[in-house]
């Protein structure tokens, strides 16, 4: 997967590092050390997230980077970076009836899904783009409440042959345009809310379906392909 996301570099002792504005844990199920390719002014960096030294951060990574990859970059702004990291636990090959050519539907709407046990509003979504129940999501994900992460959502989508992005791109907060349907990752303390939306509406698992959201608290999302000129 590849995310999308502005921020600064920042000067720490003498090495030079990026704050992720994401768990790396929670997208990716990677730990330790991870090698990773980053986009910066046009150049393609090899770098390495580095995990950072609070213990009550887990999961929480800086992009290390060297006095040759800075040279010529202004430090003063914050830059639009794409990060791809390979070999992340995400599924693609699961033996499923299901493929971006022939996925399990078209999606031409949405019926919302009201979580019955917190925890699962990430199934939740995933029920809702393919239409189907939160039990089957939960099997083919083989996660229980609060277990989702954005991976986890990513590898039910893809069981599904539900075409989308490549890119997970991360707002912040701030107010963007959404593409028709995402799958959007809002900030819930230690967790992250999941909800879907699609044409103008947001599919929330706790709160119905709403025609306005405060984008402030939203993290980032992943664009779902509705048709076939959506695309790239």
């Amino acid at each position: 997967m590849r995310y999308y996301f502005s921020a600064k570099i920042e000067k720490q002792n003498d090495i030079y590092v990026i704050k992720l504005p994401f768990n790396v844990w929670e997208v990716c199920r990677k730990m330790d050390q991870i090698q990773a390719e980053l986009y910066l002014d046009n150049r393609e960096i090899k770098c390495e997230l580095i995990p950072e030294s609070v213990p009550e951060e887990k999961g929480n990574y800086m992009i290390h980077l060297t006095e040759d990859d800075v040279k010529g970059v202004n430090l003063d702004i914050e830059h639009k970076l794409l990060l791809h990291v390979g070999k992340t636990l995400i599924k693609v090959d699961q033996n499923s009836p299901y493929s971006p050519e022939k996925p399990i539907r078209d999606i031409d709407g949405i019926d919302i899904i009201i979580q019955s046990v917190d925890g699962t509003c990430g199934q939740a979504c995933v029920a809702m783009l393919a239409g189907v129940t939160i039990p089957e999501v939960c099997t083919v994900m083989g996660c229980r409440e609060w277990q989702a992460t954005m991976g986890m959502v990513i590898s039910g989508i893809n069981y599904y042959g539900i075409p989308h992005n490549d890119i997970i791109v991360y707002t912040q907060g701030a107010d963007v345009t959404l593409p028709k349907c995402a799958v959007l990752m809002e900030k819930m303390g230690r967790f992250c809310h999941y909800l879907v939306y699609y044409d103008g509406k947001y599919y929330d698992p706790n709160d119905g379906v709403m025609t306005e959201y405060d984008k402030s608290k939203l993290l980032g999302y992943l664009e779902i392909y509705v048709n076939n000129s959506d695309e790239e």
